[in-house]
């Protein structure tokens, strides 16, 4: 992945909505660290919406969220 295609997956990180389920209408960044273990444990669904609660997953287990916050802040007024 170029740093492009990084920037943009962030901000898709940011802006995106859970599509359904428990949390559906909630964005990705602010799902529940166990909700997305439970997913972990689970597997994650095919295609993006899989490979960004991956990607979320992994952010907030390594304690990286606050790399989020300058991307969110940015695009807040957009969602």
């Amino acid at each position: 992945m170029n740093q492009e295609e990084q920037r943009k997956h962030l901000i898709e990180l940011v802006t995106t909505r859970m599509p359904y389920g428990k949390y559906k209408g909630r964005l990705l960044c602010d799902l529940p660290e166990p909700y997305l273990s439970w997913y972990h444990a689970k597997g994650f669904p095919p295609g993006k919406i899989g490979s960004l609660l991956s990607s979320i997953y992994e952010i907030k287990l390594n304690g990286l969220e606050y790399l989020l916050k300058p991307i969110r802040g940015k695009f807040s007024s957009s969602l």
